[in-house]
């Protein structure tokens, strides 16, 4: 018995001791430890309300861009662009001015736009969305081997019914209505039977199918 009695003395003190020595330590290494589990919940906070924040600018920025409203428009995808630079929401307005400014004839503006989105696209999705605005940019600018050099080098394999569509108006432009015929094909095979842009689609597979005869 006193065998252990000292036994559980001397652990006692050895502990102690051992506290002293490496105590401060500890307890430096457990603030630590804190302060870093209590940072990364603030920051995942705030990183929350920040995307929350984008995704409501987004939001109203499509609905003044529905009504035609375009200061309003204008002056969200700045504030998108400008204050939350770090977020998808960011991309999808600056490319989606970029689209607008394409079918007003701004061709610069639309090229500044997408400068911008290239930048800061940050996944293939984003990526792939503003590729396709770049070509679409150079359809409309009457320069479809560009445009085509553009969707040959598209990454991922996002939007595909839009870059098949397009990659066949360009092959059209371009004289080759048999890989355009198929661009279209593929572009309906890789929509749903209810898309809006089906029958649109089908329209411009039926007239190169005319034009095909008539040339016959």
């Amino acid at each position: 018995m006193a065998f252990d009695v000292y036994d559980d003395y001397e652990q006692g003190e050895r502990v102690q001791q051992w506290l002293r020595k490496n105590g401060v330590s500890i307890l430096v290494g457990i603030a630590l430890g804190l302060a870093l589990i209590f940072g990364w919940q603030q920051w995942k906070s705030h990183r929350a309300g920040h995307e929350q924040a984008a995704a409501g600018e987004y939001s109203a920025l499509q609905a003044a861009a529905a009504t035609n409203k375009t200061s309003e428009s204008d002056v969200r995808t700045e504030t998108l662009m400008k204050e939350y630079s770090d977020t998808a929401w960011a991309v999808f307005a600056a490319s989606e001015r970029a689209q607008r400014s394409v079918m007003a004839g701004q061709f610069d503006k639309a090229a500044g736009d997408l400068d911008w989105a290239q930048a800061h696209a940050k996944d293939d999705t984003l990526k792939s969305l503003v590729s396709l605005r770049f070509a679409q940019l150079k359809y409309a600018q009457g320069k479809p081997q560009e445009a085509l050099t553009a969707l040959d080098s598209f990454p991922g394999k996002g939007f595909s019914a839009s870059t098949q569509e397009l990659r066949g108006d360009v092959l059209v432009k371009l004289g080759r209505q048999d890989d355009a015929r198929k661009a279209y094909q593929a572009a309906i095979a890789a929509m749903g039977d209810s898309a809006p842009q089906r029958g649109v689609v089908q329209t411009k597979l039926d007239d190169l199918a005319v034009a095909g005869k008539q040339g016959a």
